[in-house]
C-alpha cells in the first residue's frame, strides 16, 4: 500500500525553514489562526489559474466536482492590466507586491503575507528561476520551457539536487519544446494548459506544501530493486504508488503536508484527480487503436477485402474502471486527517466483517456483500447484507436487536454509546432544518410507533419493541440548539448491543424479512458511485470519459480511500461471469495491424472453451454451463483447469469444490435467437457445441421454431 514492498523509494519532503516552519508547527495564536485560514494564504501565492466544474468550499472538507485543470500565464502583464498569479512575483517593487497579495486574500493577517513574500523569494526554486530567465528574455518572442521531468544527478537517482536554470528550463524562440513542458512567454494574452504529468505541477499550484520546488510526479520515476537497490529495467512509478508513498507517516520522517488541514485535503482531491486522469489518458488515447465487432462480421470485412476502418466500435470506458456507467468511495483533529479517517475505517469494517462472518455473531453466513458510499456527504458509511444459513425467528429477533434506550447504571458503557451514536436526531419540531426533513415529514419516518412487542411490520421490516416511560422504561436527554431535549424509545435507531459496545460507533442493523427490504438494500449496495447532475449541452460527440469526468463528485475522503487502492465494495461467493453468444457472435477486439490474425482465429470464450471442456471430459459432462465455476478456474490462455484448492469431490480424485458462483449475462428478448441459447444453456447438462446444444434426440433443432 505504501512503497509497493519496498520498490518505491522518494526523498523526503523537506521541512520548512522559518517563518512557515514556525506558522504549521508552533502552537502560538498566529500559527492557530493560520492553520484554520491555510487555504486563504495558499491562494495569493499561486502560479497558475485553476479551473474545475463545481468545487464547494463550505463544507466539513473541500469537494469538487468535474475535470481540474490549472492553466499559467506570461511571466509579464501587457502594460496598463493587473498583474495576476504568477506575474505578481515579478511587480519589482515589494510594497506594491504585497498590497496585490492582500487584495487577493482580504482576511489575512499582513505581516503574514509579508513575512511568506520574502520566504518564497529567498527558497522558492521556481521563483528564482523565473527571475533568472526574465534576465535572458529580451524581446517578448523570447519563452522559457520548463522540462516535464529533468534529469537527476548527484549520488542517487531519486535525490533531486538543487538545480540550476540549464537543466530544468530553457530559453527559446522557436518551438523546441515537448508536449509536456510548460512554456511560459515573456509576454503574453493566452493561458496555457499545464500537464498533469509536469514535474512542477503541485508547486504551481500548492507553493505553501512545495515550497521549494521539489519535484513532484511525473512519468520517469524508475522503481527500484529493494535487495540491490538498483534501478528494474522498463518499472516506473506510477501516480498511485506515488502519492501513497508521500501521504505515508514514516518514524524518521516529519511529513508536514499532514499537518496543513484544509489545504491538506484539497491537495488530497488534486493527487487523486491526477491519478484518475492518468488511468483515463490510456484509455483515451488508445481508443482510436483498439475496437471491438462481432467476429463474424469482422471476418466478412476481411475475406470481402472490405474496409476494417469502417466497422467496430470505440471500446470507450470499460466496466472494471470503478465509477464508470457499467460499474455497478498535536491540535490535529480526526477533520485534519482523513488519512487516517480512511485507514481506521477500513480496519474498522474489516473487523466487523471478520466478526460476523468468521466469529459467526448472527450465526453461519451463506453469502455475504457490501458497499463503501459517501453520498456527497464526505464520511465513509457502509451498506452491508448478509443472509444466514438458518433464518431469524421472530423470537429471536430481541435477543439480537434492539431499539430501546439501555439501563444508564447496568450498562454505562452502551448507554453513552447509544446517546452518542444511535439517537435520531430528533427532527420534526424540534429540529425542522434536520436533513432527514423532506416536505415538513421526517424521511425516515420517526419518531416510531411505541410498542410493547416486536411485530411484523408492513414494509418488510419488524416493529421493535419499543416500550413506553409507562412502563418503567429509560430515556436520555440530548443537547440540540442551546436546548436540552428528552427523548425516548421512539428516536432510537435499531442496534445491535454487542456490535455497538464493540465499535462504539453508529452501526444500525435491521432484520430484513421479505424481497421488498431485501431488494431496498441491495439498491444501496449496488447502486455505483457518486455522480452529479449536470447541464448536456448541445454536442453530438459521445464521450463517456469526459462525461463521467465532468459528473464525478469527489471529496477529500473518497480520494485517499482510492488512493490507498482500499475496495469500494467486496462479495462472498466470488461471481464469476459467463459469456453468452451464437456461434461466431463473440465480441473480438483488434487493431488495424493485428486485424488478420484475429479472423485466423476464432477468439476462446468462456462458452467455447466450455463446450472444449465437456468435450474433453466425462465429469464436465454432468454440469450446467452456470455450475462449471465450482469446479473450474479460467487460465489466462482461455481455457478451463480444475481447482487446486477447495471441498474434495468424492469418487473424483484431484477434483475439489468451491463456492465460486457463475452467472451468465442477461440477454434482452429482443436478440430472439441469442435469449434462447441463454434459455439453453440454462437447462441442458454438458453440451459439446453449439449444434449439440439443441439437438433432441438426434435432430437439430432451431433456436425458434
Amino acid at each position: 500500500m505504501c512503497c509497493t514492498n519496498g520498490k518505491v523509494k522518494l526523498p523526503a519532503f523537506e521541512s520548512p525553514p522559518d517563518p512557515l516552519h514556525s506558522l504549521i508547527f508552533g502552537t502560538s495564536p498566529t500559527s492557530k489562526h493560520f492553520l484554520s485560514h491555510i487555504q486563504e494564504y495558499n491562494t495569493p501565492f499561486q502560479m497558475t489559474s485553476f479551473g474545475v466544474t463545481k468545487f464547494i468550499r463550505d463544507s466539513f472538507m473541500p469537494m469538487f466536482k468535474g475535470r481540474f485543470i490549472i492553466r499559467a500565464g506570461s511571466l509579464l502583464p501587457f502594460p496598463d492590466t493587473e498583474p495576476q498569479f504568477l506575474q505578481i512575483y515579478f511587480v519589482g517593487n515589494s510594497n506594491d507586491e504585497l498590497n496585490r497579495r492582500c487584495a487577493i486574500a482580504p482576511s489575512a493577517r499582513r505581516q503574514i503575507i509579508l513575512d511568506l513574500q520574502i520566504f518564497f523569494h529567498q527558497h522558492n526554486e521556481l521563483v528564482q528561476l523565473f527571475k533568472t530567465a526574465l534576465d535572458l528574455m529580451p524581446s517578448d518572442n523570447h519563452r522559457i520551457v520548463i522540462r516535464a521531468n529533468k534529469t537527476p544527478f548527484g549520488e542517487h537517482a531519486r535525490r533531486f539536487n538543487a538545480p540550476t536554470i540549464d537543466e530544468v528550463a530553457i530559453v527559446i524562440v522557436g518551438e523546441q519544446f515537448l508536449s509536456r513542458d510548460n512554456v511560459l512567454h515573456r509576454r503574453n494574452e493566452q493561458l496555457q494548459r499545464v500537464s498533469e504529468l509536469h514535474r512542477s505541477y503541485n508547486a504551481f499550484k500548492y507553493p505553501l506544501l512545495h515550497w521549494k520546488d521539489d519535484d513532484g510526479y511525473h512519468i520517469n520515476i524508475p522503481m527500484i530493486d529493494p535487495r540491490t537497490g538498483r534501478d528494474i529495467p522498463g518499472k516506473t512509478v506510477s501516480a498511485m504508488n506515488y502519492f501513497s508513498y508521500r501521504i505515508m507517516v514514516r518514524p524518521q520522517e516529519d511529513n508536514f503536508i499532514l499537518r496543513c488541514g484544509k489545504l491538506f485535503h484539497q491537495y488530497a482531491v488534486y493527487m487523486y484527480a491526477k491519478i484518475e486522469s492518468e488511468r483515463l489518458n490510456y484509455l483515451r488515447f488508445n481508443q482510436a487503436a483498439l475496437r471491438s465487432e462481432e467476429y463474424i462480421h469482422l471476418q466478412d470485412a476481411i475475406v470481402n477485402d472490405g474496409d476494417v476502418n469502417n466497422i467496430g466500435r470505440l471500446k470507450i470506458l470499460p466496466a472494471t474502471y470503478i465509477g464508470s456507467p457499467r460499474h455497478m468511495q498535536c491540535r490535529q483533529t480526526p477533520t485534519y486527517r482523513h488519512d487516517i479517517t480512511a485507514r481506521v475505517f477500513r480496519q474498522k469494517l474489516k473487523a466487523l466483517i471478520d466478526l460476523i462472518i468468521k466469529l459467526r455473531v448472527f450465526g453461519e453466513v451463506r453469502c455475504w456483500m457490501y458497499s463503501i458510499e459517501r453520498q456527497k456527504r464526505e464520511l465513509p458509511h457502509a451498506y452491508i447484507l448478509i443472509w444466514l444459513v438458518r433464518k431469524i425467528t421472530p423470537d429471536q429477533i430481541d435477543s439480537i436487536i434492539s431499539a430501546e434506550i439501555p439501563d444508564e447504571i447496568a450498562d454505562p458503557e452502551l448507554f453513552e454509546v447509544v446517546k452518542k451514536n444511535m439517537i435520531h436526531g430528533p427532527c420534526g419540531a424540534f429540529n425542522l432544518n434536520s436533513p432527514c426533513m423532506i416536505d415538513g415529514k421526517c424521511s425516515k419516518r420517526y419518531p416510531k410507533a411505541l410498542t410493547s412487542d416486536t411485530l411484523a411490520g408492513d414494509d418488510g421490516y419488524p416493529l421493535y419493541e419499543r416500550r413506553s416511560t409507562e412502563d418503567n422504561v429509560h430515556t436520555v436527554t440530548v443537547r440540540m440548539q442551546n436546548q436540552d431535549i428528552e427523548v425516548d424509545n421512539r428516536w432510537v435507531v435499531p442496534y445491535s448491543p454487542l456490535l455497538s459496545k464493540i465499535f462504539k460507533a453508529h452501526i444500525n442493523v435491521e432484520y430484513c424479512n421479505s424481497v421488498k427490504s431485501i431488494k431496498y438494500i441491495c439498491k444501496y449496495v449496488n447502486k455505483g458511485s457518486d455522480m452529479a447532475v449536470f447541464g448536456v449541452a448541445a454536442d453530438n460527440s459521445h464521450d463517456e470519459i469526459a462525461q463521467y469526468q465532468i459528473g464525478r463528485y469527489m471529496s477529500t475522503n473518497e480520494a485517499l480511500w482510492r488512493i490507498y487502492s482500499y475496495p469500494m465494495h467486496e462479495r462472498s461467493p466470488a461471481v464469476f461471469h459467463l459469456a453468452v453468444h451464437l456461434k461466431n457472435g463473440q465480441r473480438v477486439y483488434f487493431t488495424n495491424e493485428n486485424v488478420q490474425e484475429r479472423v485466423a482465429r476464432s477468439p476462446a470464450t468462456t462458452l467455447t472453451t466450455f463446450f472444449q471442456l465437456c468435450a474433453s471430459y466425462e465429469f464436465a459432462r454432468t454440469l450446467l454451463y452456470s455450475g462449471v465455476t465450482h469446479y473450474y478456474t479460467l487460465t489466462a490462455q482461455k481455457t478451463w483447469q480444475r481447482r487446486k484448492k477447495g471441498t474434495a469431490v468424492d469418487g473424483h480424485p484431484g477434483l475439489f469444490y468451491a463456492e465460486t458462483m457463475g452467472r451468465l449475462y442477461t440477454v434482452h428478448p429482443n436478440m430472439v435467437e441469442c435469449y434462447y441459447l441463454r434459455l439453453l444453456l440454462e437447462n441442458v447438462v454438458g453440451p459439446r457445441s453449439f449444434e449439440d446444444l439443441r439437438t433432441v434426440n438426434g435432430h437439430l433443432c432451431a433456436y425458434v421454431s
